[in-house]
């Protein structure tokens, strides 16, 4: 184990601490007050952020507005990190006190009600951390997948957070489609971030006036799981309180050509996603490392087409 590890998660273990001591709207000021000071001297990040949303909008806004969009967002990430630090603190009446997500959830519940399992399609927006609590707590049956962090400590340690509530958590790339055609096939829900551009191959999906580079692995579970994609969002209105929205179910259908249909059901949910972060931009998450429209890495390995456990009879 590395020195470096062990020191980030004694810091991380830390401020987790001193947040979950304090009370939740004075451990969100502290969090406003250390993301403006980063925000001053994180200048190639928010340079960065700002030409991506330039990118995006054009001459439709003013400088003022894309400072204002990228300080909303990088605030949204402080006060999100704040809240899944303290996940361990949160019942469902905090959530029911700050959250209007009984329509989005009534929604879902009347489907698991039928025992068929769903794909939801979470985007960066809002705290997504918190969709997935509201899942749970809504008698949702959901899992996720889950990126492994640098930092095998932290990565673990925040997976518990995670886990704290009761959602299962399936580290990415760990082999198990199999697994996941099962749980859906048992009436589970997955949910998964959408919004993600792979590394290599995937669907070239036009999104934001750009060629996003989608993983095709939410349509092809829907479509062998027989199941469909629902696209949840969240909204952060003001500091504390959020707002949930469930779109309409993107069905997978076994009359089209397996390769067309999986593309449509990902243009549909990536036109969903377009038309959240183009009426409410300061939501979305502008930061990513690895930004939905940068361009494939032509020297990239390509990997192997995905598949899942019955592909053979997908024919």
């Amino acid at each position: 184990m590395k020195v470096k590890h062990i020191a980030e998660h004694v810091a991380l273990r830390t401020v987790a601490g001193v947040l979950n001591a304090l009370p939740y709207r004075v451990a969100l000021l502290a969090a406003w007050k250390i993301a403006g000071l980063a925000y001053l001297v994180a200048g190639a990040r928010v340079a960065e952020a700002k030409r991506r949303i330039r990118r995006v909008f054009g001459d439709q806004l003013s400088a003022a507005e894309v400072n204002r969009i990228a300080w909303r967002s990088w605030r949204n990430t402080a006060f999100s990190a704040v809240e899944m630090l303290r996940i361990r603190r949160i019942t469902p009446a905090w959530l029911r006190a700050r959250c209007d997500c009984d329509a989005a959830m009534s929604t879902l519940e009347r489907y698991c009600a039928t025992g068929r399992g769903a794909v939801l399609a979470a985007p960066h927006m809002g705290n997504w951390e918190l969709a997935a609590l509201a899942f749970r707590f809504h008698a949702i049956p959901a899992f996720s997948i889950a990126a492994r962090q640098r930092n095998p400590l932290a990565d673990a340690w925040i997976n518990r957070l995670r886990a704290a509530h009761g959602m299962e958590i399936l580290a990415r790339g760990s082999g198990g489609i199999r697994n996941i055609m099962l749980k859906l096939r048992a009436g589970r829900v997955l949910a998964i971030l959408p919004d993600v551009r792979v590394r290599s191959g995937g669907l070239p999906i036009p999104f934001l006036g750009g060629a996003a580079n989608i993983g095709a692995g939410m349509a092809l579970f829907a479509r062998h799981g027989g199941v469909p994609i629902f696209p949840c969002l969240v909204a952060r209105q003001g500091w504390t309180r959020h707002v949930y929205r469930v779109g309409e179910p993107v069905w997978p259908d076994k009359k089209l050509d397996k390769d067309a249909d999986v593309r449509r059901m990902t243009l549909a949910i990536m036109r969903f996603i377009e038309e959240a972060v183009r009426a409410q931009p300061e939501q979305w998450f502008w930061y990513n490392r690895r930004w939905i429209l940068d361009p494939l890495d032509p020297a990239a390995p390509q990997p192997a087409p995905e598949r899942t456990a019955d592909d053979d009879s997908d024919q």
